[in-house]
């Protein structure tokens, strides 16, 4: 029996990557006979940073049922956890260890563990990027992107344009690029000796399946309970100014011109508003973390005063919008997908998307921006609309033509079916 360890975070934790974590190791429990190990962070982050990060909202959580061994050990502000980490991951003797990359500040920690893991291991190191080029990037991320990706042996990617920032930071590296899994190296003697390949796997973002319809949901009585109408836009996640939620509300406010049976149903967090504000804690967090910002992020990147939702009281469209203002817990996510006749992801920047991959679950068609990789996984027409990036007028126009001419959810269905998680893990378990 082989033996594979996912490192990220745990099921514990809140968002789109924990969620995608728990989905991989999942999946690699139920189609392999790998005994699976998910190595997860104690805390991912500088612990200046004013945010709740663990979800103590949800009832229900995801291992029900699974062999998966879950390890939480790895603490950002405590560098002998680094060590301890990749000595533990070495004990465990896997065959292959899946790091996931989500954001550069971790880039040290996780560096520091990977190369490690190399001197100690002879498992294959998997870095599976969710991005390469930070969307609120800096020179300093791309620095600790640099270093924090630099000893996988295998890529994985979601979109090409990853790839693309890929070969951009490293210039001299050579890439094998596949979409089918094989690991393929240059194998010229001067390649091995100099210069090596390293293969890039180019997949996509699995279709999450932690979150199912509930057949027995009763749709009118909810829509009833909440005020809404018969055509129901959805945003839902954390909301960042890279998700575009001020340009959604902008081009819903034209929509209700000229149609008064919408809602626009608006359902997560504000991302930096998790913390009590009167707490001391609380307030010396701030304080520190605006001298941390202002090295880490460059200018114009901060997003302390992002508050789109007061745009919904200064257009008067308080009466056709919907905002449930919280982290949601994992036992009521349906609720809003089952409700919503689409998803709106009209984001300034994009990698691909949990919330993309959630809204195929439920087999909702998407509306975008045509950014980053949306071209690539939404047909216009087809499973979705894209919109004109930063046009609201153009949001608009599809938000209306998305009601006139809908989308068939088979159509939703069949784009969906190459992402499976089950191809996703067949790609990884070549050689």
């Amino acid at each position: 029996m082989g033996r594979i360890v996912c490192f990220g975070p745990g099921p514990r934790f809140k968002g789109g990557i924990a969620n995608y974590n728990t989905s991989l190791a999942k999946t690699l429990d139920a189609e392999t006979d790998h005994e699976i190990h998910i190595v997860s962070w104690t805390q991912q982050y500088p612990s200046i940073i004013p945010r709740k990060f663990e979800d103590t909202s949800s009832k229900i959580g995801f291992m029900e049922d699974s062999s998966i061994k879950i390890h939480y050990l790895t603490n950002y502000n405590n560098p002998f956890s680094w060590l301890q980490t990749a000595k533990f991951i070495a004990g465990i003797k896997p065959d292959k260890v899946i790091f996931q990359w989500a954001i550069a500040i971790q880039g040290l920690p996780m560096g520091v563990i990977a190369r490690k893991l190399s001197e100690m291991s002879s498992a294959e190191i998997i870095f599976d990027l969710h991005f390469v080029q930070q969307k609120e990037g800096s020179k300093i991320d791309d620095l600790c992107t640099q270093y924090g990706i630099k000893p996988a042996n295998t890529y994985l990617t979601h979109s090409y344009k990853t790839i693309d920032e890929l070969k951009s930071l490293y210039p001299n590296q050579r890439f094998n690029v596949n979409e089918s899994g094989e690991r393929v190296g240059d194998d010229t003697e001067t390649a091995k000796k100099s210069n090596p390949g390293k293969t890039v796997i180019k997949l996509y973002h699995p279709v999450y399946d932690l979150y199912v319809p509930d057949p027995t949901f009763n749709v009118e009585a909810f829509k009833k309970e909440f005020g809404l109408n018969k055509h129901v836009f959805l945003f839902f996640g954390f909301i960042r100014k890279y998700k575009g939620l001020h340009m959604a509300i902008e081009a819903f406010s034209e929509v209700v011109k000229s149609r008064d049976d919408v809602s626009f149903l608006i359902c997560g967090e504000e991302f930096w508003t998790t913390l009590d504000p009167n707490k001391w804690t609380t307030k010396l967090k701030n304080v520190l973390f605006i001298g941390l910002k202002r090295i880490l992020l460059s200018k114009g990147s901060d997003e302390r005063n992002y508050r789109p939702l007061e745009r919904i009281k200064a257009l008067s469209i308080e009466d056709r919008t919907v905002v449930i203002n919280t982290f949601i817990p994992n036992e009521d996510v349906h609720k809003y997908f089952q409700v919503a006749d689409s998803s709106i992801l009209f984001y300034e920047t994009a990698t691909p998307s949990g919330v993309e991959s959630l809204t195929y679950n439920f087999e909702l068609p998407i509306l975008a921006t045509h950014v980053g990789h949306f071209p690539e996984t939404i047909k216009d027409g087809y499973n979705g609309y894209l919109a004109d990036a930063a046009n609201t007028e153009s949001m608009a126009q599809i938000m209306l033509k998305s009601i006139d001419q809908p989308i068939e959810r088979k159509h939703v269905r069949k784009a969906a079916e190459k992402m499976s998680w089950t191809n996703y893990v067949q790609a990884i378990l070549k050689n």
